[in-house]
């Protein structure tokens, strides 16, 4: 891939702003323990030695995606059972669902502020939200995580009647390594089995709407997260023919979904190459899409709420949101 050439050539017309964060580092057990004093979220799944369960927030549960049991399970630990975690609208209920993946290398998810809070905030903005466990390496490799995800969001679409949501009100928001999980959910998708006994699996897996935060996009060399590529791929990490399909870059169409990027300029653990190759295939495509590149930021920075350079994204969001229907 002739990366230089494409980052020239969307670079010109780059919209820059002000100020954010793939791969946001396992806290140590006694970083999670004073968080919990705090009466913060437990913020990682696997948890750090020493710590148990990761709860959802007080009102809200881990539902199993397939509750006979996940296709291509391993065990039956939390960790082999993907699940959602629910949150619905506080207030003026919009007909939008989101699908939230949080990032971590696929080796573990940052639940709390790329997860949790992520769906408070939607629920706080008459946004339902669904947030993803999903199954991760070492012991898990692709295709299991797609298929997570693709099981979420036809969980999604399933369920929107009873949560009065649109079934073409679908999106879906991915942090570093989820948002890669997103993207090549934007890439990879399919109508569903109409004939299938079961009803989740009958609807499409095609998100309506994709929201990138500092994702992680390509498995090319020169730009990638390499800890991702590990993990995700597993012994098959130097395929040219799975680098080639996971790099979502490689594989936008002009049905991928409509697209909101935000990533920062000196991220140092994902460049904001992966950001602006994303872009520039939407572009080429002809896929309606927007981008916001900070001047500062570091990695993970969720919603960034109390970071006064960089909580303006969220509401950059927002607007791109209702601009196009999905908010109110």
């Amino acid at each position: 891939m002739k990366t230089s050439k494409v980052l020239a050539s969307v670079c010109a017309g780059m919209l820059l702003a002000v100020g954010a964060s793939a791969q946001t580092p396992a806290p140590t057990a006694a970083a999670a323990a004073a968080q919990a004093a705090a009466g913060k979220f437990t913020p990682s799944f696997p948890p750090p030695p020493g710590m148990t369960i990761i709860a959802p927030p007080d009102g809200h549960a881990w539902t199993p995606l397939w509750p006979a049991g996940a296709p291509g399970a391993l065990g039956t630990e939390e960790a082999d059972v993907p699940a959602v975690s629910v949150f619905l609208p506080r207030v003026n209920p919009t007909k939008t669902v989101v699908v939230v993946a949080p990032g971590g290398g696929y080796t573990h998810l940052a639940l709390g502020h790329e997860g949790y809070e992520v769906g408070e905030w939607l629920s706080q903005h008459g946004v339902a939200a669904v947030v993803l466990r999903y199954r991760l390496g070492p012991k898990y490799h692709h295709p299991i995580e797609l298929g997570d995800s693709q099981r979420a969001v036809r969980y999604a679409r399933a369920h929107a009647a009873e949560w009065g949501v649109d079934p073409v009100h679908v999106g879906m928001w991915g942090f570093s390594a989820g948002g890669h999980l997103t993207a090549t959910a934007g890439t990879h998708f399919d109508a569903g089995n109409a004939a299938a006994t079961d009803a989740v699996d009958r609807v499409s897996s095609r998100p309506d709407f994709l929201i990138l935060a500092y994702p992680v996009i390509s498995f090319d060399p020169a730009v990638m997260h390499a800890g991702s590529r590990k993990y995700l791929l597993g012994d098959k990490e130097s395929d040219p023919t799975l680098i080639a399909l996971l790099s979502d870059e490689l594989q936008v169409t002009p049905q991928t979904p409509p697209t909101f990027l935000f990533s920062t300029s000196d991220d140092a653990t994902v460049p904001v190459a992966n950001s602006i190759l994303f872009y520039s295939a939407l572009v080429k495509a002809k896929v309606p899409a927007e981008l916001h590149i900070y001047k500062h930021g570091a990695h993970g920075a969720g919603l960034a709420l109390a970071n006064p350079e960089l909580r303006s994204w969220s509401e950059l969001l927002f607007q791109w949101m209702k601009s196009n229907g999905w908010a109110q």
